[in-house]
């Protein structure tokens, strides 16, 4: 508080109750199942179909997934997060084994880049580069550990680029820690490093390309005077086998030989460009200066994009003169190379080279792989690091047998899968959207899967019939059917968008674009069976198309009499939820007094009338939609001493008209009077 001295007017900034209440989205859908490729558990923000293709390789024919996202989109959706379940692998004696690359292989010791993805899809198509350009190598101001590393998809173009990350554990730019980094890693490769406690050897021989080494300048030579042609044998090794072995002039009649390491390496680099220039085509070489272990080389690094794990070595020519020789480059022990391209089966051991190959995938994701582990964040337990997500679709769950589409898989329990799913959703205040099995095509399978098969009863889940039949771009647009939870998470989202969460998904409005047919058509008399069971019906009427045409709960059965009858009521509820419970956090450590209750009135209940006034709740008055109560009644003293403070909040939901009723009465005639 401000002291008084002087006889005037001072000014005091008084801290405001004021702490408005965002509303948080309703939409964001999360999608859990096999993709073509991405990386493996872990949940990825899209906002659209390009996204998705991008990240995880576009629609694949054993994707469920993959339709389920792009069905999304095309229905009115606008953000989600995908998780990639992995490919299920038999126990032993076969290996789980991910495209890798293990390269400056010495002893017990050497770095292995692991693609992140698994399947078969990585093989030859993650390449990772290594150079020095523009590095400072010397031993005195620069780190001679340090290098350039680049990783490359060749299926989408996608390059990552790692300047100046080093082979010392000791730095901030450890080479290790900078591509395993979460955040701002790596999103196609992990590394692991065995590597000695001074690096420098391994450094030399293998992860930066060999440096070749120099003699004495003066002493080789000649002081840098003109000298003979000299020419230079170079081998380009191809992972199919070498090629014949070149022999080009480096140094011709009357060039006077540079007099430093780096004019040498300009030379040599120009040579070697020219004649790559005319027989392989887009490769390039860059030599650079760098220490060696005795003393100072040329490193030689190589660019054959259309040449994974190809090496560039020197040795002495047929006839002529020798230029490895006047350079003073050993011919028989270094070589370079200009990818390293992880899952190959090209090995060259002398580099330290050794590239492994993914082995072949047994089959889609089962249980384990789809629900997880939460411990490890896998499966559908990685969505536990995303911030929010409010509809969560497993088609994987009721997957049919490849060959057979009449059989769901009896490798997959769906109630287990549901089981677990539903409990997330129940923590992080999420809908769960529930496929058919394929076998469920008729309405007395549909009663039956319902009744006794589904063996899941929530608030938070949301369960449909029948499955859906969309032209499939990858078999020349033919129908396929699919399971229906990517459209409905599509037309929930357009729904919100378009009238607000309080709407029921469902109706004339609820079109389901691009489905052209369903497994089963339902007349009205069908829908009534089902509809009291709470099972949502897609239904096609006449001017309007193929519609959804329900909007109840897992515990929308009428038999249940459940509060949480409508999906409309039990959505807005948990928007209500995590907008207060994101929205009050303020309060913690508050004290707590009348003060403090009176401000959260104020805020919480500003939040509830803006909702009235936008429509979410019945009634005309404020008064009749909603209350808002702390005080004294809702906290006690007993509450105060235990560090508790209650507010209640209350509100009339808006149901859906379900059922309308026109009564008709015929009017006799009569005569005025």
């Amino acid at each position: 508080m401000s002291t008084y001295t002087y006889p005037g007017v001072y000014i005091q900034e008084l801290p405001s109750p004021v702490h408005p209440i965002t509303g948080v989205a309703t939409s964001i859908a999360a999608f859990v199942g096999y993709t073509a490729r991405g990386i493996d558990n872990r949940a990825q923000a899209i906002y659209s179909f390009s996204d998705f293709e991008r990240l995880y390789g576009g629609l694949a024919s054993n994707s469920e997934v993959s339709y389920a996202v792009q069905q999304f989109f095309q229905n009115g959706g606008s953000q989600a997060y995908v998780v990639r379940t992995p490919m299920h692998y038999p126990a032993s004696p076969i290996p789980v084994i991910d495209a890798a690359v293990e390269i400056a292989k010495s002893g017990a010791n050497g770095i292995t880049f692991t693609a992140l993805s698994s399947g078969q899809w990585a093989n030859g198509q993650l390449l990772v580069d290594i150079d020095v350009q523009g590095l400072d190598l010397s031993t005195t101001t620069g780190d001679p550990l340090a290098f350039n590393l680049t990783i490359t998809d060749l299926l989408d173009g996608t390059t990552e680029y790692f300047p100046e990350v080093t082979l010392n554990s000791a730095l901030q730019n450890y080479f290790v820690a900078v591509v395993n980094d979460p955040d701002n890693g790596s999103q196609l490769v992990n590394v692991t490093a065995n590597l000695p406690t001074t690096p420098t050897a391994l450094e030399v021989t293998g992860v930066l390309g060999t440096p070749l080494t120099i003699s004495a300048v003066n002493t080789a030579l000649g002081g840098g005077t003109a000298v003979a042609n000299a020419d230079c044998s170079l081998t380009l090794t191809l992972p199919n086998g070498p090629v014949t072995p070149p022999t080009i002039k480096v140094i011709g009649n009357g060039i006077t030989i540079a007099q430093t390491v780096s004019g040498l390496a300009s030379q040599l680099q120009q040579a070697l460009n020219n004649w790559l220039m005319v027989n392989v085509p887009g490769a390039s070489v860059t030599c650079v200066a760098a220490p060696s272990g005795t003393g100072t080389g040329i490193r030689v690094n190589a660019l054959l994009p259309n040449q994974p794990d190809a090496m560039i070595s020197f040795g002495s020519p047929a006839t002529g003169n020798d230029a490895s020789k006047v350079l003073g480059l050993n011919p028989t022990e270094f070589s370079n190379v200009a990818h390293y391209a992880l899952g190959t089966t090209t090995v060259n051991a002398g580099l330290g080279l050794a590239s492994t190959p993914a082995t072949k995938p047994s089959g889609l994701p089962l249980n384990d792989e789809l629900i997880g582990d939460p411990s490890a964040f896998s499966g559908i337990y990685a969505l536990t690091k995303v911030d929010l997500f409010n509809l969560l679709s497993i088609p994987e769950a009721a997957r049919a047998l490849p060959g057979n589409p009449n059989s769901p898989d009896p490798n997959i329990n769906a109630t287990e899968i549901y089981s677990a799913a539903i409990a997330l959703c129940d923590q992080r205040r999420a809908m769960l959207l529930i496929d058919p099995p394929p076998n469920v095509n008729t309405v007395a399978a549909a009663v039956d899967w319902k009744t006794n098969t589904l063996g899941v009863v929530d608030a938070n889940g949301a369960a449909f019939f029948p499955r859906l039949r969309l032209a499939d771009a990858l078999n020349n647009g033919q129908l396929r059917t699919f399971a229906p939870s990517g459209v409905v998470a599509g037309v929930y989202a357009n729904t919100d968008a378009t009238r607000g969460v309080w709407k029921a998904p469902a109706g004339i409005g609820a079109t389901l674009n691009g489905v052209q047919n369903m497994t089963y058509q339902l007349s009205d008399q069908e829908n009534g069976a089902l509809n009291p069971l709470g099972l949502n019906c897609f239904r096609t009427f006449p001017l309007y198309g193929p519609v959804l045409w329900g909007a109840r709960t897992l515990v929308g059965a009428d038999a249940m009499t459940n509060q949480w009858k409508y999906v409309p009521v039990r959505r807005v509820a948990l928007f209500l939820e995590e907008s207060l419970y994101r929205g009050t956090k303020w309060v913690v450590f508050e004290p707590n007094d009348e003060p403090l209750w009176a401000a959260i009135r104020l805020n919480v209940g500003s939040f509830m009338d803006s909702l009235f006034k936008k429509g979410f709740f019945q009634g005309i008055t404020a008064d009749q939609a909603y209350f808002v109560k702390c005080d004294d009644e809702t906290t006690t003293q007993a509450d105060i001493d235990l560090g508790i403070v209650n507010i209640l909040v209350g509100f009339a939901p808006l149901k859906p008209a379900e059922f309308v009723v026109i009564q008709i009465e015929q009017l006799t005639g009569q005569a005025g009077s």
